[in-house]
């Protein structure tokens, strides 16, 4: 009866350390869940700068300008008003002065912007559910996770000169802290 009842008090002892311990463990579903919030509250993004205000537009060399802004326009993210219009003597060549403004549509894309341009996000990145997360612990209290994040191409992406045209994600690590009170947290990137 002795053994059994020290069997069942050192068995009791075991799972009570193991359960004690468990909260510490970092599995794939906690680190998603992490990063996602913070990709939430701090997105990663790239972003480009588009004119805005008067604009001249030469009707053959900026034609392809033009159709970007305009493509903007009928999403309605740009208004474009056409402020005046030149032939140049003697040429087939026009000039188009357009007065360029933004909706407030575009307010979600917009980081900031002055009288003459206007820095928008280009590209979001957003968590891949298709590729695995690489877990790689330092310690029981701090861990590295490695994600894949894919390309969300956004409407103002026509601007964007993409230097990492050989794919449509990026792999980027992140630090993850254990905190007793809270438990894992995003610690940097």
């Amino acid at each position: 009866m002795k053994k059994f009842t020290l069997l069942a008090f050192a068995a009791t002892f075991a799972f009570f350390i193991s359960s004690c311990k468990s909260g510490d463990n970092l599995d794939e579903g906690t680190a998603e869940d992490v990063i996602s919030t913070h990709l939430k509250a701090n997105p990663e993004y790239e972003q480009t700068k588009i004119d805005i205000g008067e604009i001249k537009f030469r009707s053959k060399n900026d034609q392809l300008e033009l159709q970007k802004y305009k493509a903007l326009e009928e999403k309605g993210l740009v208004e474009m008003k056409l402020q005046n219009q030149k032939k140049k003597f003697l040429s087939k060549d026009s000039v188009y002065f357009y007065l360029i403004t933004l909706t407030d549509k575009s307010k979600p894309y917009v980081l900031k912007h002055d009288a003459h341009s206007a820095d928008v996000r280009a590209v979001n990145y957003v968590l891949d559910d298709e590729k695995p997360i690489t877990l790689i612990k330092g310690d029981s209290k701090i861990a590295r996770v490695t994600v894949s994040l894919k390309k969300d191409m956004t409407d103002f992406s026509i601007f964007y000169k993409d230097k990492n045209v050989g794919s449509n994600f990026i792999t980027k690590t992140y630090k993850l802290k254990f905190k007793k009170d809270i438990g894992w947290i995003f610690a940097g990137g």
